[in-house]
């Protein structure tokens, strides 16, 4: 038997919503019911209203005797069931965090968040020990942003992969119909995974079987991630190629675009825009970005004496993170990460996060090819050092140049999305 400690847990969900965050929720609060609740060593399952912010008032919802019923409606809920902070802790605000929890008699503590809420997890384990009290501290991995070391991919990102996908493919569609150059502005600051999603809106039939030769024509046309050093020139002349051939240009663009010394295009644009805690100029809120590309545009490719293009600009803003067309994938993935964490509790892990593994490129699937193989994944626990504050960008293998992304890329991302529509070109 392990050594385990007994007492009560606390649940919390930290940052941007996902589609499938209550699914984590619900994945722990089940993995507690069957192990640690089950054996005696947990009372009670607290859900951490507005996460820490909650936690250090004492503000919680009891999950110990909730219905099944009822958690599995939560799960397919979008958006944090018991609502969300976009606090940054600092030392103070984790000792008032380990002073609540000492006060609630909490010595199972599990966090579903990005890397900053990984951070939290690490430091309130570190002050735990520190003070010789035994808490241990479990990250469940969350972000559409699938920004997180040592993970394959994270919940969130394939859900709102399917929706930046679905979108532009119809998007696409509209533009075919109503000729122009349209610019669309996707979540993303530092990793691009989220906008490279764009990609799966062109046409299968060009991606996915080597008989076909040349590449897809079908928009977006052009990609630009903030892996890739934006410059403006080069930017107006990828446009100008495609308008000036086909009258009509298909965008999508990273709201998080950097120039080659790494100041964000959109931050420097939004003149006096709200700053988070992280000290982030809050990118989705604004238009700017969209707004101030389409001028350029219009300023720079009017013929002298004609008519300025059409160019119209959307930023999809926070509707990415929580559209309720999950991917199933990313549905089943979330759910388990929060049961694989209560299993590590179970099974006297002190601390540590989860992450999703994709083992070997061989089970990769390329929908409609014979040589596929069937999706898989696992889970693992890694160190919350290896995760906290850091950040997992685009590797190199899934960018094709400056405006585009890799046939690897697109074989990564596909299985992740679920099933797509096909629409008729006539």
């Amino acid at each position: 038997m392990p050594d385990l400690v007994r007492g009560n847990a606390a649940i919390g969900q930290s940052g941007g919503p996902t589609a499938v965050i209550n699914q984590s929720l619900v994945g722990v609060v089940e993995g507690l019911r069957s192990g640690l609740h089950a054996s005696g060593h947990v009372s009670k399952i607290l859900g951490m209203k507005h996460a820490v912010r909650g936690l250090t008032k004492g503000e919680f919802h009891d999950y110990t005797d909730t219905h099944q019923d009822v958690l599995d409606r939560l799960a397919f809920t979008p958006s944090a069931g018991l609502g969300s902070t976009r606090d940054k802790p600092d030392r103070a605000y984790c000792e008032r965090i380990l002073e609540s929890c000492k006060k609630h008699d909490i010595r199972y503590f599990f966090y579903i968040g990005g890397n900053d809420s990984s951070d939290t997890c690490r430091i309130v384990r570190e002050m735990a020990v520190a003070s010789n009290y035994d808490m241990r501290c479990f990250h469940v991995p969350k972000t559409v942003d699938n920004d997180l070391m040592e993970n394959d991919h994270t919940p969130g990102f394939p859900s709102a992969a399917r929706f930046v996908a679905m979108a532009c493919m119809a998007d696409f569609m509209d533009n075919i119909s109503l000729p122009g150059i349209k610019i669309n502005v996707i979540m993303g600051r530092h990793a691009g995974f989220l906008t490279a999603a764009s990609a799966l809106a062109r046409r299968f039939d060009r991606h996915l079987n080597p008989h076909v030769q040349g590449e897809s024509t079908d928009g977006p046309q052009l990609i630009y991630l903030p892996e890739v050093p934006f410059e403006t020139d080069r930017f107006l002349a990828d446009v100008e190629a495609i308008y000036s051939k086909k009258g009509r240009c298909h965008i999508a663009v990273s709201e998080g675009i950097c120039d080659a010394s790494g100041t964000p295009i959109g931050a420097t644009l939004i003149k006096g825009g709200q700053v988070d805690a992280h000290g982030n100029v809050q990118l989705s809120g604004s238009g700017a970005l969209g707004d101030q590309l389409s001028d350029l545009i219009k300023a720079k490719l009017t013929p002298a004496g004609g008519k300025p293009p059409r160019v119209r600009a959307d930023t999809f803003g926070y509707i990415q993170r929580c559209w309720p067309d999950t991917s199933p994938i990313d549905r089943l993935e979330a759910r388990r990460s929060g049961q694989f964490a209560a299993r590590l509790a179970m099974q006297g892990d002190l601390d540590g996060s989860v992450a999703i593994k994709r083992p070997g490129s061989g089970s990769r699937l390329w929908l409609g090819m014979d040589n596929g193989a069937p999706y898989v994944s696992e889970y693992q626990r890694v160190e919350l050092s290896a995760v906290a504050a850091k950040t997992r960008h685009m590797p190199k293998e899934f960018i094709q140049g400056h405006n585009n992304v890799s046939r690897e890329f697109v074989e990564y991302a596909l299985p992740l999305v679920g099933s797509l529509p096909t629409f008729e070109r006539m």
